[in-house]
């Protein structure tokens, strides 16, 4: 197979994947946020947390994975004694990401360190705790208490020292807030507010990617490494009062 083989079966490929996330995404406003997938550049900047913490094994969570754009880059940082766990809660995107997974190259001996799971990451049933949390999820879709059981439960999940990273897109709460109802707006205003408390306890960096339909902005968090005590045990869960 030449290079223009490859690169066209590629372009093909993002083509589908393009269709499919715009069909998804009018079809279940639960669990697709976007009209497109993540740039590279997103998806890049995302995943930027397994790379630095190369060549150290590291459990990886990702949650509202899409199509895989993510994925594909998580998955060619994967180290050999690490461990990815995807979930996907939108069942069309959940099949896709296992065909990804099976057919993905260099992946020859660590299939089984590789999950997929078409859940809501609320209702994932695991022991396991990660280094690196990728979330996906479209944050402004939820109500804020939906936001504040998620954004626990990924506290929960992280290891301490643990990093969390997400994005939001540029300007859309101030499009959503003129062209929406009063309370579609509070709601807006809520769920910003919530996760600027969060951004305000545990965020370590913020950065704007404009190349991406539309601009997105990408934030850090980081769990506290004296949060747990002696034991091992969670001693302070994450304090954010409403």
């Amino acid at each position: 197979m030449n290079e223009n083989t490859t690169h066209s079966r590629a372009r093909a490929q993002r083509t589908t994947e393009g269709w499919a996330f715009l069909v998804e995404s009018i079809r279940n406003h639960r669990t697709v946020g976007s009209i497109a997938p993540s740039s590279k550049s997103l998806a890049n900047l995302l995943a930027d947390p397994l790379l630095e913490r190369a060549p150290r094994a590291s459990n990886v969570l990702e949650v509202g994975a899409g199509t895989g754009s993510v994925t594909r880059v998580l998955l060619s940082q994967i180290p050999r004694e690490g461990r990815l766990d995807i979930v996907e809660a939108n069942a069309q995107f959940a099949a896709h990401l296992r065909r990804l997974v099976r057919g993905y190259p260099n992946l020859l001996g660590k299939q089984e360190q590789v999950r997929v799971h078409n859940a809501y990451v609320e209702q994932l049933a695991t022991d396991r705790r990660y280094d690196v949390i990728v979330s996906g999820l479209p944050f402004s879709n939820f109500s804020p208490q939906q936001v504040e059981e998620i954004m626990a439960r990924y506290f929960d999940l992280l290891r301490p020292g643990g990093t969390l990273t997400y994005f939001s897109y540029c300007g859309s709460r101030w499009v959503r807030t003129f062209l929406t109802s009063r309370p579609e707006a509070r709601r807006q205003r809520d769920v910003k507010d919530l996760l600027q408390q969060y951004h305000n306890q545990y965020a370590i960096g913020c950065w704007t990617v404009w190349g991406n339909l539309p601009p997105a902005k990408v934030w850090q968090l980081r769990r506290p490494v004296d949060a747990v005590n002696a034991s091992g045990v969670l001693a302070v869960q994450p304090n954010i009062s409403r």
